[in-house]
């Protein structure tokens, strides 16, 4: 898989931000077929960083109503990448 294919975007909420300055986690929305190991390599040759853990949760998309139709929005991946002291991502640090 390619890498610049694997990380579709960068989440940032209040939750992202907090864990990202106290505990240097960074959170990202992933392709669903990305492994663990292609996420870990992406984030290292993209922002040439060191990186120490990867976490995945696969998110179901939430039931939505449009008046009397039901639909669904599209299941996603999401990955919490956990750096080496020292490192971090500038994206991150503009937003």
């Amino acid at each position: 898989m390619d890498i610049y294919s694997v990380i579709k975007r960068p989440l940032v909420t209040e939750k992202t931000t907090i864990a990202r300055d106290e505990r240097n986690k960074y959170f990202f929305e992933v392709d669903r077929r990305a492994t663990k190991i292609d996420i870990h390599n992406a984030v290292e040759k993209i922002f040439k960083v060191k990186v120490t853990g990867v976490h995945t949760i696969n998110m179901r998309g939430k039931q939505k109503r449009l008046g009397r139709m039901m639909g669904k929005r599209k299941d996603w991946k999401k990955a919490v990448v956990t750096l080496a002291p020292g490192n971090n991502i500038e994206v991150f640090e503009k937003v």
